[in-house]
C-alpha cells in the first residue's frame, strides 16, 4: 500500500479546467484523480479554413479521449493557430491548452475565442503589464494557466550558477518556479499549476520533491524529451512512480518521440500500476517463443487501441500457444490463444470457442461484444 501525501508533502488545492461551454470540467489536485494529458504534434495553422482536416481532427481527438486522455495541448506560435484553435474546441468536450511562447497577444486572441486554459511563462512574454493583461483575461474567462519551466530554458543568473556548480539544475528549476509563481501571487491570480521538467529523471524527481514540500499548487509532472517509445517509458515510469506514490502529482504526460495514442496508453498503464486508475481494460499478452502458435504480436497491435477505450473493467488475455493459454490466462474475463492452425477463445480459463486461426479477430470480436452487452 502506497503511502500517498507523506506528512512531508503539501496536499495541493484544486484547480479546475473547463466546465462551461459544453467543455468537460476536469479537476486538478486535491482529492481529484490523476489526470492525464497528451500533446498534439502537429501544426493546425490551417484548419479554420479546412473543414475536412477539422473533421479529421475532432475524430482523433475523440479517439484519444476514449483511450484515457483527458487533457490535450495545443503548440500555438501564430495567429491563426489561435484560431484554429479555438474553433477546435468548439467541437470538441475534452479541455484543450494553448501553448504560448513570447507574444502574448496569442494568448489574448486564444481566451477570446473558446479556448479555457493557457501555458504560459511570465518570464517569456514580457513585462508586468502584459503578464497583467494575459491574467485580467484569464480571470474574466475563469481560465487556469499552467507554468512551463524546463532544465534547458533557466533564467540566465539561475544557469550562471548551475554552469558554475554553485546550485544544482533540479532547485535551478525549483527557484524559477518560484519566481514564476511569485508574480501571479502579487497579481492575486491563485488558478495555476506548475510544470519543472528536465530530460533527467533524477532532476525532475528532485525538483518536484522540493517544490511540494514548499507550496500547495497542484503539479504537471513530466520528463521532457524522453526519447523513443522505449526509453521514454522507462524513463517517465521510474520518475512517475517515484512522485505518484508519494502523493506528487496532479497530472502528467508521458512525453515521447512516438505517437499521441502511445504516450497516453503509456501514461493510464503507469497510473494503474501506481494503483491510481482502476477502471479500463488490462491486457495480459505473453512474449511469444518459438512454438508454432498464435501472432500474438500481430493482434496486439491490431486490438491495442480498441480494447484500451473500452471504458468497462476487464483483464484481456493474448497467448501465443496452449501453454501459456487458459491455463496461464485463467484469471482473465477472456482470451485468445493459438492452437495449430487454430485459435481458442476462453473466458475464465474455460474454453468457449475454437476457430480457424483466420477466423480469429472476427470471433473474438463477436465474443467480446457479447461480454460487453452481457
Amino acid at each position: 500500500m502506497y503511502n500517498f501525501f507523506m506528512s512531508e508533502y503539501i496536499k495541493p488545492r484544486t484547480v479546475f479546467v473547463g466546465g462551461k461551454n459544453n467543455v468537460k470540467k476536469v479537476g486538478l489536485g486535491g482529492n481529484e484523480p490523476v489526470s492525464i494529458q497528451t500533446m498534439w504534434k502537429e501544426s493546425i495553422k490551417d484548419v479554420y479554413k479546412d473543414s475536412k482536416k477539422l473533421s479529421e481532427i475532432i475524430k482523433r481527438i475523440q479517439n484519444l479521449k476514449a483511450l484515457g486522455c483527458d487533457i490535450l495541448r495545443f503548440a500555438v506560435p501564430d495567429s491563426e493557430s489561435a484560431k484554429s484553435l479555438s474553433i477546435i474546441q468548439e467541437n470538441v468536450s475534452i479541455p484543450l491548452v494553448a501553448d504560448i511562447h513570447f507574444d502574448y497577444k496569442l494568448a489574448l486572441e486564444c481566451l477570446k475565442g473558446n479556448v479555457i486554459a493557457l501555458r504560459i511563462n511570465p518570464g517569456n512574454i514580457g513585462s508586468r503589464d502584459r503578464v497583467l493583461k494575459v491574467v485580467d483575461a484569464c480571470k474574466e474567462k475563469d481560465a487556469a494557466i499552467r507554468i512551463g519551466v524546463n532544465s534547458g530554458s533557466l533564467p540566465k543568473d539561475l544557469f550562471a550558477l548551475v554552469q558554475e556548480n554553485k546550485m544544482s539544475r533540479s532547485d535551478a528549476l525549483v527557484e524559477t518556479a518560484r519566481r514564476e509563481v511569485e508574480v501571479f501571487d502579487q497579481l492575486n491570480f491563485s488558478k495555476v499549476v506548475v510544470s519543472m521538467k528536465a530530460s533527467s529523471v533524477e532532476e525532475t524527481i528532485l525538483s518536484n520533491q522540493a517544490f511540494a514540500k514548499k507550496f500547495d499548487i497542484p503539479l504537471h509532472i513530466g520528463v521532457t524529451e524522453a526519447g523513443p517509445l522505449i526509453s521514454g517509458v522507462v524513463k517517465s515510469s521510474i520518475a512517475f512512480s517515484s512522485l505518484l506514490t508519494r502523493g506528487i502529482g496532479s497530472t502528467v504526460r508521458v512525453s515521447l518521440s512516438s505517437s499521441m495514442e502511445n504516450e497516453v496508453i503509456a501514461a493510464r498503464e503507469i497510473l494503474s500500476a501506481c494503483s491510481l486508475r482502476k477502471e479500463g481494460i488490462s491486457i495480459i499478452s505473453c512474449p511469444r517463443c518459438g512454438r508454432e502458435g498464435f501472432d500474438v504480436h500481430g493482434f496486439v497491435q491490431r486490438w491495442q487501441e480498441k480494447l484500451y477505450s473500452i471504458e468497462k473493467k476487464l483483464t484481456v488475455a493474448i497467448m501465443g500457444c496452449i501453454v501459456n493459454g487458459p491455463g496461464e490466462g485463467k484469471t482473465a474475463d477472456i482470451g485468445i490463444a493459438g492452437a495449430g492452425d487454430k485459435a481458442i477463445i476462453f473466458k475464465k480459463g474455460k474454453i468457449s470457442r475454437t476457430v480457424d486461426a483466420k477466423d480469429a479477430d472476427k470471433v473474438f470480436e463477436e465474443e467480446l461484444n457479447s461480454l460487453l452487452n452481457s
